[in-house]
């Protein structure tokens, strides 16, 4: 049954009998290079919250009375633009951010959905995540998402202690977040992801920010965190993110493997190789942040791109360097060869000293695989690619130039 308000296009119709099908993990062999320049990630940014909490740093507005036709307007048109610009045919995944996107109509989720499956092909049984916050999200509220063709929830709970989340500014109480995890998992079973923070700091919020948590704590912290979660059959998937039976989101490793993402709404993000640009030429792209601002921009041009910049073929490797070392597998041979085919991994790093020396420490593995962090080295990421990065760009200089180029 259909939860009254929300309208049932033909894709959402579509997933949400999908969602009946038993989940298969769709994270395996990575697309070959002609087929990854036509599919992409879309994440759509909701910016309006109910009040500001101390620790966060994203785009986000506490509006005094939102038009959400208008914003829903917008989010389609933008969508439609940034489709036909990228020449992307294949939506992998959509990702409702914020902000608080749970604040947003069912209806704006459903009507954005379907006009990207009118533009692209968008399958029925894509990721579609939502953003909820506890008291912005209760059941029957959660159905109607579901309804709207949403298929996976990310509740940011923060924390289960009452005290921590009245000094983050949390409208929520851990009863109240314990509620909506539990209503969460009963109508997305499998499909439900939590934030959660550590290394907070005891002392109280001062001037609307929180000061440094102690960083010896916050590392102790980390580590206990992740024995913890390890034990409890949660495979580590990436520096910060944690999952069991095969339940990884598969937005965010579209992000790490620095895979193609449209971003929509006031101040998202978004990677991609423009139509026109040669095939090769990936642009950086940020959304003009001021919400009415964006939406004029939007009705005059179709789209709210405040700045753009081309990526470098060496920014681009630095990125899949950087990005896919902080996942478990690693950057491979074959997923470094769709980037620089030129170039190997053993060529940029098999006779560095200063890799060595992080291999003889335990904290890098190069072998046939490709080159990844150990558990141990997942920890201290940032300070192995003080030598990595420097290293990379050392290779690339010495290199020879080559005709073609990987966008």
């Amino acid at each position: 049954m259909v939860p009254s308000g929300v309208r049932t296009g033909r894709w959402v119709a579509a997933a949400r009998a999908a969602q009946r099908r038993p989940r298969v993990d769709s994270l395996g062999q990575p697309p070959s290079p002609e087929s990854a320049r036509t599919r992409a990630a879309l994440y759509v940014h909701w910016p309006y919250c109910e009040k500001r909490c101390s620790y966060c740093n994203f785009n986000k507005y506490i509006p005094r009375g939102v038009d959400e036709g208008a914003v829903r307007n917008c989010l389609v048109t933008e969508a439609r633009t940034l489709l036909r610009l990228s020449g992307v045919q294949r939506v992998e995944s959509v990702f409702f951010g914020g902000g608080t996107p749970s604040l947003a109509s069912p209806h704006t989720v459903a009507a954005i959905l379907e006009a990207v499956a009118q533009e692209v092909y968008l399958p029925a049984d894509s990721e579609v995540t939502l953003e909820a916050n506890p008291t912005s999200a209760p059941g029957p509220r959660l159905a109607a998402f579901g309804a709207a063709g949403v298929n996976r929830l990310s509740i940011g709970l923060q924390s289960l202690d009452d005290a921590e989340l009245q000094l983050l500014g949390r409208t929520h109480s851990a009863r109240e977040a314990l509620q909506t995890l539990t209503e969460a998992r009963h109508l997305f079973p499998g499909r439900v992801s939590v934030d959660l923070m550590l290394g907070l700091p005891a002392q109280k919020v001062q001037q609307g920010t929180l000061p440094a948590p102690d960083p010896d704590l916050a590392a102790e912290m980390y580590q206990e965190g992740r024995t913890v979660l390890r034990d409890a059959g949660f495979r580590q998937y990436e520096v910060s993110n944690f999952a069991r039976n095969g339940a990884l989101s598969n937005h965010n490793w579209t992000y790490w493997q620095c895979g193609q993402y449209l971003g929509i709404g006031p101040g998202a993000h978004g990677q991609f190789v423009p139509q026109g640009a040669g095939g090769h030429t990936r642009e950086a792209r940020i959304q003009t942040l001021e919400p009415d601002n964006w939406m004029k921009e939007v009705m005059l041009f179709g789209h709210g791109t405040r700045k753009c910049v081309p990526l470098s073929e060496l920014e681009l490797l630095e990125e899949v360097l950087a990005m896919g070392l902080r996942t478990d597998v690693g950057v491979t041979h074959q997923h470094w060869r769709q980037f620089e085919p030129q170039l190997t991994l053993w060529d940029v790093f098999g006779a560095s000293r200063e890799v060595k020396e992080l291999l003889e420490q335990g904290l890098l593995l190069l072998d046939h695989r490709g080159l990844r962090c150990s558990w141990e080295g997942l920890a201290v990421l940032d300070s192995l690619l003080l030598t990595l990065l420097p290293q990379l760009q050392e290779a690339w200089q010495h290199r020879t130039p080559s005709p073609e180029s990987g966008g």
